[in-house]
């Protein structure tokens, strides 16, 4: 079907999809919502994450509640809180327009109580997580005997976090008769089981192949050793200045080492993992959806719910274990008709794996080599290049300046300007690369030649400690913008870190551009230096506001913060368009210039 309106859904819902955008349904909607609105048969549905799947169960979830029934009616499953957050707020626009209908989400890490207290009102529909869904059960506050329909969301996803008892618990306290829906991604061995035990010859419905990788994704990987990753990750970003993507690290402790290298080393990025409060978690994730970050380090436990429709890159730091949490990172890219990018970081003893992947998915990888420093050099000037281009000019503001400044310059031709031009923007850049060695591996790679460019890199690095203390004056001296140094009275307790303030700076700005030079944690309190320009408006932004718990009070100061030396004091440089800061201590020597 072509259409909404020739679905047979009621005027209320059709009205509030329309407010929200929505004009043709997607394929998965338009096999699946005609066949839930007229049949009670179970269902099997493929389909890729971020395909239209909430609404091609939740529109009809809606439709058929009985109003006048106030039990639990609808029971949606899924795999995280995030992604439980995600379809409740999905349902609740859907149902905007659709009074009396109650929708409840229920999942750890938020208080059981006012759960309970909001299952005991209205809740035809709940959306929930299994674990809690579980235990309001065996609390008897969640009574699921009058639930005509089961919902499993992400269920490939579920039993890939170890859900299947929890699963096997919930399905068996439901009633006989009542429909199953399940969506998945893949159709792994113990979806087969599920459909087997739980579901009376399902009809099966797909909106894409089963088992493969999204069309409009690309996917590469690059072969290097084990102590090289970090460095292709690094060019991976500098190749691809306008990336806006995701990191994937198995582990949370990976996962804080590397979003903290790449913070360090001036990259807008930040991390998102399991020991992040809720509120932390949704400020990073805020930050990440608005585009204030350009890069997300995760867990994939972490990243469920994250519904990010223009992706450009998945970055596979390590490859998972499984072929089935592949497909799921590389579906976040590629989506709603874009093309997206999945890179994968292996070493030697992994082609096994990508060869499996390949074989069951029916995808084909891309074998690249990393980067050159001389590549990343090209597309780095010609972006510069593009972007002084398109600057835009307002000669009312530069004209009182322009007769020194042609003065001052009219000894330089044509050609010796540009080239002092790009020399002052480019040369720290240009540094850092120059001795950047060849860190593909063929798998033949000998120790020799291994050990040779290990010390090569020593010294690269070693250089750069050099000439990064000796540079440090003149990187201050180099950045034009007059900047205020502020005092903000929260610092490491409150569990605030560079990223954060940057990020609570943009939010207060409203803006993702603000000119932030150095920063300085300590640990009850802060200094930073914020573009004169902005410097009132900043502190009117954040006064009163309250960050974990304290109000906030920020004022200038010039003053040097007491025990600044044992502070976790970062120099982010000035931060442009893309991203910022310096990169003192790593491979390649000299310090990268400030974008």
């Amino acid at each position: 079907m072509n259409s909404f309106t020739d679905m047979g859904l009621q005027s209320g819902i059709l009205d509030a999809i329309q407010e929200l955008g929505f004009e043709t349904p997607t394929p998965i909607q338009a096999k699946t919502i005609p066949h839930l609105l007229s049949s009670n048969k179970d269902l099997i549905a493929f389909a890729q994450t971020g395909t239209g799947k909430t609404a091609a169960f939740g529109l009809p979830a809606i439709q058929m509640t009985n109003i006048e029934d106030k039990r639990t009616q609808t029971l949606i499953l899924c795999p995280t809180r995030e992604l439980c957050m995600q379809i409740t707020r999905d349902l609740t626009n859907y149902s905007k327009h659709t009074r009396g209908i109650g929708i409840v989400a229920v999942y750890g890490g938020a208080s059981i109580d006012t759960q309970v207290r909001a299952l005991k009102r209205e809740a035809q529909i709940v959306v929930g997580t299994p674990g809690r869904v579980k235990d309001l059960i065996n609390r008897k506050r969640l009574l699921l005997g009058n639930v005509k329909r089961v919902v499993l969301d992400e269920a490939d996803e579920m039993l890939t976090m170890g859900f299947k008892d929890d699963l096997d618990e919930i399905l068996s306290t439901t009633a006989e008769e009542k429909q199953t829906l399940l969506f998945s991604a893949t159709m792994s061995n113990e979806i087969v089981n599920i459909t087997k035990t739980y579901m009376n010859d399902p009809v099966k419905i797909s909106a894409a192949q089963k088992n493969t990788g999204a069309e409009n994704v690309n996917h590469v990987f690059y072969m290097v050793h084990a102590s090289d990753r970090y460095e292709v990750l690094k060019r991976i970003a500098d190749i691809n200045p306008d990336i806006y993507g995701i990191v994937f690290c198995r582990t949370r402790r990976e996962t804080k080492e590397i979003a903290n290298k790449l913070m360090h080393d001036g990259y807008n990025a930040d991390a998102l993992h399991g020991d992040l409060s809720q509120a932390q978690r949704d400020e990073v994730m805020g930050r990440f959806r608005k585009r204030h970050l350009q890069i997300l380090v995760a867990t994939d436990v972490a990243a469920r719910g994250l519904d990010v429709t223009d992706l450009t890159h998945i970055i596979n730091y390590n490859l998972p274990d499984s072929a089935e949490i592949y497909i799921h990172r590389s579906g976040r890219t590629g989506r709603a008709g874009k093309s997206g990018t999945c890179i994968t970081i292996i070493h030697t003893r992994e082609m096994g794996k990508i060869k499996e992947i390949e074989r069951r998915f029916q995808i084909k990888f891309a074998r690249e080599q990393v980067p050159s420093g001389k590549d990343i050099c090209t597309k780095q000037l010609y972006k510069l290049i593009d972007k002084i281009e398109k600057v835009k000019v307002d000669e009312s503001q530069i004209a009182p300046f322009l007769p020194a400044i042609y003065e001052k310059l009219d000894w330089l031709s044509r050609e010796e300007l540009i080239k002092h031009f790009v020399s002052a923007e480019f040369n720290r850049f240009l540094d850092y690369y120059k001795n950047a060695a060849d860190i593909n591996v063929s798998g033949r790679q000998s120790r020799d030649s291994r050990d040779k460019r290990d010390n090569r890199g020593d010294r690269g690095r070693q250089g750069s400690r050099d000439r990064g203390a000796r540079g440090s004056r003149s990187r201050d001296e180099r950045r034009r913008t007059p900047f205020s140094r502020l005092y903000i009275n929260v610092g490491d307790k409150q569990n605030l870190n560079p990223a954060r303030l940057m990020g609570l700076i943009n939010e207060s700005l409203n803006s993702g551009s603000a000119e932030i030079g150095k920063i300085e944690i300590l640990k009850k309190f802060s200094f930073f230096e914020i573009d004169e320009k902005v410097e009132a408006t900043l502190i009117k932004a954040l006064k009163g506001k309250d960050f974990e718990g304290v109000p906030l009070s920020v004022e200038v100061s010039s003053e040097k913060p007491a025990g600044a030396s044992s502070s976790k004091r970062r120099d982010f440089g000035k931060k442009r368009d893309g991203f910022r800061g310096n990169r003192d201590k790593n491979k390649g020597g000299g310090d990268r210039r400030d974008r």
